[in-house]
């Protein structure tokens, strides 16, 4: 597996985890954040990002706009320092099929995900399904899943979120808050702990 160190010029070098400098170095890993339409994914990168992020958004115009107004067309995309050592770089996909070309083109070269499911909607927890099956099937690379909104009083817990997307007791199931940074940091320690565990 590459992982992608930051040098000290703040240009990005793949390397095989083997060959990565040590302790000197500064480890950047690409995550793709992902989930079904209105699951909290450009909130999760606003809430965590150091640095502004760039979101590309545009008016929803099908029968999903009563649930909200704008949606990802494209990407969000934030970075988030972890340690003296980590920092993430983070891909948002968008939410809704009709883009979901996209999945493909953010998913190059990634070193991990994170699938969001709106835990307070269990009706979306298929889409969610179908989206983890695509993931499954094209990357070979640690990933967790997020049952966000757990401020919600509808939100269903971590353990009711694996039981209906069929997931065995390996796979990581986070509770989480996405307008929580420490929430959110915490989703992403898990992750990156799992990346670099995996490349050692």
């Amino acid at each position: 597996m590459m992982v992608r160190e930051l040098m000290p010029d703040g240009t990005l070098v793949s390397l095989p985890g083997t060959l990565g400098s040590g302790a000197k170095a500064s480890i950047a890993l690409k995550v793709v954040v992902g989930g079904p339409f209105n699951a909290g994914k450009s909130q999760f990168i606003r809430t965590v990002s150091d640095k502004a992020p760039l979101f590309t958004e545009a008016r929803v115009t099908d029968g999903f706009r009563a649930i909200k107004k704008r949606t990802t067309v494209a990407m969000d995309f934030g970075v988030v320092r972890l340690s003296d050592r980590v920092s993430l770089y983070l891909f948002g996909t968008p939410g809704q099929s009709r883009f979901d070309f996209m999945w493909e083109i953010l998913g190059k070269e990634m070193d991990g995900y994170v699938l969001l499911a709106d835990s307070s909607r269990p009706e979306d927890l298929a889409q969610m399904r179908e989206i983890l099956r695509t993931f499954d099937s094209r990357y070979r690379v640690p990933f967790v899943v997020v049952a966000n909104k757990q401020d919600s009083p509808r939100a269903m817990r971590p353990e009711e979120v694996r039981r209906q997307l069929g997931l065995g007791p390996a796979a990581a199931v986070l509770p989480c808050v996405a307008t929580d940074r420490e929430s959110v940091k915490r989703v992403l320690a898990t992750l990156s702990r799992s990346i670099l565990s995996s490349t050692a």
